[in-house]
């Protein structure tokens, strides 16, 4: 705060109504700047792997009410179709780690798909008890 102040950066909360255009520019900043690829790894899953994370994400959102009778999608197996697609997350982790080419950047893809795993499995079961009781 203050290295902005003697900058005199104005904050996010100034740049359009609530700080809207600020979130705004940011993502387009994000989808503008250069991809950089090392070398020597295989391109084509360095790319790819960051979207096979975030759109199981997205597609998650689906199947959440957002009120009564506002839903996107109305599933009669909603449950099971957010833990379907939530399950995808921990393989684009892996790829990203794989597709650098470099040990490090594997070991650290190999630790965040456990760890999404590790998270994962406990939240399905405890997901699906529920729905099996509300069933029976």
């Amino acid at each position: 705060k203050i290295s902005a102040g003697v900058q005199q950066r104005i904050g996010p909360e100034y740049a359009g109504p609530l700080g809207i255009i600020q979130s705004l520019a940011d993502g387009i900043k994000l989808l503008l700047k250069e991809d950089i690829i090392p070398a020597g790894s295989n391109a084509w899953l360095f790319t790819i792997s960051p979207a096979i994370v975030v759109i199981p994400v997205f597609l998650t959102y689906l199947v959440i009410p957002f009120g009564q009778n506002i839903i996107l999608a109305n599933l009669n197996i909603g449950v099971f179709f957010w833990i379907a697609i939530s399950s995808v997350v921990p393989l684009g982790l892996l790829m990203s780690g794989y597709g650098s080419n470099n040990k490090y950047s594997f070991l650290g893809g190999l630790r965040a798909a456990a760890q999404s795993t590790s998270y994962e499995i406990p939240l399905a079961l405890c997901v699906l008890s529920i729905s099996l009781r509300v069933i029976r």
